[in-house]
């Protein structure tokens, strides 16, 4: 007596996993679904062997990893609607069953449908419709689908089934011209008009009769229009179906596209400039809807602690330190002393206002550049609270003081050994600050928070100079690493549930593995670190754009010129999006599978810092990358504008001294 059951598991475990199908619900249908109540009375026995069997009206049941490995292409899941073409026996129909919430399926042969009919009903399976007619017009009232799984070769896809799927829908078809050379086609629905299109491999299957699929004479009458593959659509094109405009700075709807992002730890927003308006003003509004609507509190920036504590002090109401010089003085002014920061920090202050201290959002600088700044902030919170310590601090930070107005030039001293006493002393004095925080977050805990920071960042700065006279990965590498750390710092401090804001370049913000940076050069960044250590938990968002003016410099410390941007390189992203022809949109990296495998292969990416060189931007601004790994979502402004930077003329009478940007 034939042991069917073990029959099956076998039949699973070897033509079905055993060939590359390690989807648990197939596997798991297979394995319940009775193949045998599915063959002609006298083929029990052939059930399970991988091989088509002969069924009534000159059809057959198609070989178990046939069947098995459509329904994977057609990535079927719970709650899908299916429709099936070319019934059968009903075998197919069955395990789509015991995976999906409904499967409507259609036979052209009466006798055929109502044996499968009759085979539903015994096995109890009530969530299969059964209908009888040309499958190639499909099931219009049912539509739209989540999958269609067509079980016969047709001369294309038929456009109705095409026009039947639900947008993101798939459709699995063998096609071909050639009844001995078919193709297992996927079409995938990419938007309202605009399909993708994946070719599996050769197949043979019984002919597609219908009005869009084979006549009986075996011809069919109009091939060459209605039957048409979708014509495969360009990379600009797909961008254009999938992008998602951009309303007004203003608006409220700006906001609300960045909703999707809410549930993050941490979302990143990049900039490809360190001058253009657009960037900062894209931010300021995504970071207004994450504060006002999301609980987000930190608004961590790509500038120095010193400098962004004392934006920190004006938005949250705080006293200025008396004899504090004003933020941001060093190049690159235009940086963060701009009228887009300044309108942002006057918000957060008037919403601030309103609000007890500890639901306040505060700002923060991440990087790494200002020594001296930091050692005053120091040393003048220990002479408040520990003089003692102080007296100790200035000792050890005496080392420094011949390059802290100039940091840049403490490299000129590695040579030395000096160096060592001064890094020693750096980190216990970092040690030692760290250790007293009980003590000191009792007596003065918001001052503290500034405090241990300016002790860290000195002590990786004072390694930052002393690397950076070498060149190489190393000094990028501990900058971003300290920004990132700095970063997890004000998470742990600010509370479990605090969540952050990070506005930084490009550069730091894209996951540095899956660009020039990460591949060829073995640099980290920010974006990286971030990924890897809250996994889903991290948006990170780029921004670009194609031409218009920027704020920058010719070199570094120069003055600020208004440049204009040369139009993007022909193989790089920024001219896919260009050439999309909308200028201004949210392109989701995640939401559509397409676009993002088509994507994938690395092309040229623009990065413009402070310093621009038009006239060898090729080979000063560019390098290569991988969009849709290094993003989770790109902004784009086809073109953009420089950045006004504050000056005199941007006072205002009756501003409190304590506005960090009153000149």
């Amino acid at each position: 007596m034939l042991d069917l059951p073990r029959a099956r598991d076998r039949m699973v475990n070897i033509h079905v996993g055993g060939r590359g199908i390690h989807d648990r619900e197939i596997l798991q249908a297979m394995r319940e679904v009775p193949r045998e109540a599915f063959v002609d009375p006298g083929f029990e026995e052939f059930a399970y062997e991988d091989a088509p069997l002969p069924i009534a009206d000159g059809q057959t049941i198609s070989q178990p990893y046939v069947v098995a490995f459509m329904i994977e292409m057609a990535d079927v899941k719970s709650g899908d609607h299916v429709l099936e073409v070319g019934t059968g026996s009903g075998y197919a129909a069955a395990v789509m069953s015991r995976i999906v919430e409904r499967v409507y399926t259609i036979e052209r042969h009466p006798g055929l449908a109502e044996t499968a009919k009759r085979r539903f009903e015994k096995l109890g399976y009530e969530n299969i419709e059964v209908r009888t007619g040309d499958g190639t017009k499909g099931w219009p009232e049912a539509a739209p689908f989540d999958a269609i799984v067509v079980t016969a070769s047709g001369p294309g896809a038929p456009l109705a089934l095409q026009e039947q799927l639900d947008v993101g829908g798939r459709l699995v078809i063998p096609v071909g011209e050639d009844p001995d050379s078919q193709r297992l086609l996927k079409v995938t629905r990419t938007g309202a008009a605009t399909y993708s299109e994946e070719d599996f491999g050769g197949v043979r299957f019984v002919p597609l009769i219908g009005k869009q699929g084979w006549p009986e004479n075996g011809e069919p009458a109009e091939v060459s229009r209605a039957l048409r593959r979708p014509h495969p659509l360009s990379l600009p094109e797909m961008i254009a179906t999938a992008a998602e405009p951009l309303p007004d700075f203003d608006d409220q709807a700006f906001g609300e596209l960045f909703d999707r992002f809410a549930d993050r730890r941490v979302v990143l927003l990049g900039e490809a400039s360190h001058g253009t308006s657009e960037f900062y003003r894209a931010r300021a509004a995504i970071t207004r809807r994450l504060i006002e609507k999301h609980g987000f509190t930190i608004v961590a920036v790509e500038a120095d602690w010193p400098d962004a504590a004392a934006i920190d002090r004006y938005v949250r109401h705080r006293k200025s330190l008396a004899g504090a010089s004003p933020p941001f003085q060093r190049f690159p002014i235009w940086m963060w002393r701009n009228t887009d920061v300044a309108a942002f920090t006057d918000w957060m202050r008037h919403r601030n206002e309103k609000l007890e201290p500890s639901e306040q959002a505060g700002f923060y600088g991440l990087d790494i550049y200002n020594m001296s700044g930091s050692i005053a902030a120091v040393l003048g919170y220990l002479d408040r609270v520990d003089p003692q310590a102080a007296k100790i601090a200035r000792e050890r930070y005496g080392c420094l003081t011949p390059w802290q107005n100039e940091p840049s030039t403490y490299g000129r001293a590695v040579l030395t050994a000096g160096y060592q006493k001064c890094e020693k002393a750096v980190l216990e004095q970092c040690r030692d600050l760290l250790a007293k925080q009980l003590d000191y977050a009792r007596r003065d805990g918001v001052d503290f928070l500034d405090a241990s920071q300016n002790a860290r960042l000195i002590a990786a700065a004072e390694h930052y100079y002393r690397i950076m006279y070498y060149g190489g990965a190393e000094a990028w590498n501990l900058r971003d690493t300290h920004m990132f750390e700095t970063l997890e710092h004000l998470l742990n401090a600010t509370g479990s549930n605090a969540k952050a804001v990070v506005w930084a370049h490009n550069s730091h913000i894209g996951d540095a593995r899956y660009t020039e940076m990460g591949i060829v050069r073995g640099e980290l960044n920010i974006g990286q670190l971030c990924r890897e250590h809250f996994g889903d938990r991290a948006a990170l968002i780029g921004l670009g754009t194609h031409s218009g003016t920027v704020a920058a410099a010719s070199d570094w410390d120069g003055e600020m010129e208004v440049k204009r941007i040369r139009a993007s390189h022909a193989d790089s992203y920024e001219r896919l999006c260009h050439d999309s022809r909308v200028p201004r949109f949210l392109l989701d990296l995640g939401r559509d599978k397409a676009l993002r495998e088509r994507m994938l292969e690395r092309r040229l990416e623009r990065f413009i810092g402070v310093i621009y060189r038009p006239e060898t931007e090729l080979r000063s601004h560019y390098a290569d990358a991988s969009l849709p790994q290094q993003f989770d979502a790109f902004l784009w402004f086809d073109k953009t504008c420089a950045v006004t930077p504050l000056s005199s003329e941007h006072a205002r009478s009756g501003v409190p001294d304590t506005y960090p940007f009153g000149l």
